[in-house]
Formats: structure tokens, sequence, C-alpha cells
């Protein structure tokens, strides 16, 4: 699955486009190597997005085309959340 597609359907980031921006920005890390939007992620990558002040990292757990909000939680494990500091 493209990376940007599994953003928004595991709803790590909300919109398509959004995703998109965020990996083009070099905000975005599949086992440690920046990725664009249109790398292909797979079960047990691991994930490293940066929301502003905030970097989460999670392992892909299962890919499905579509989910539900109540299930796309289950699509993938928490490994960290951090905050970064403003002088990095």
């Amino acid at each position: 699955m493209r990376l940007d597609k599994f953003l928004k359907v595991s709803r790590l980031i909300k919109r398509r486009t959004l995703a998109k921006e965020v990996a083009d920005k070099g905000r975005v890390s599949v086992n440690g190597q920046v990725a664009k939007a249109s790398s292909t992620v797979k079960v047990g990558d691991e994930l490293s997005v940066q929301f502003g002040q905030k970097k989460v990292t999670v392992v892909i757990d299962k890919i499905v085309e579509t989910t539900k909000k109540e299930e796309a939680a289950n699509m993938y494990t928490i490994v960290k959340e951090e905050r970064l500091s403003e002088d990095s």
C-alpha cells in the first residue's frame, strides 16, 4: 500500500492530500529512511511521523484498503511518542 494511503486509512493523518504534503516535506520515515508519499509500506514496517513539535513512531500491524473509524487504530501499534524541543 502507498504510504500516503496508509496514513489516511489508519487515520494517523486525516486527509490523503495532507499525508502527501507531510511525506513530501520529509517528515515521514519508513524503517529509518525518509520516505515519499508513493513509497510502499508493508506489515512490520516502522513509521515515524513528525507533527509540528511531536514525533510519533508506530509499527504497522495490518493493512486493509478501507476501515471504520473505530477499527483504524488496530492497523498499527504506537512504539513511542515524543515531544521535540524547539531548539533542535
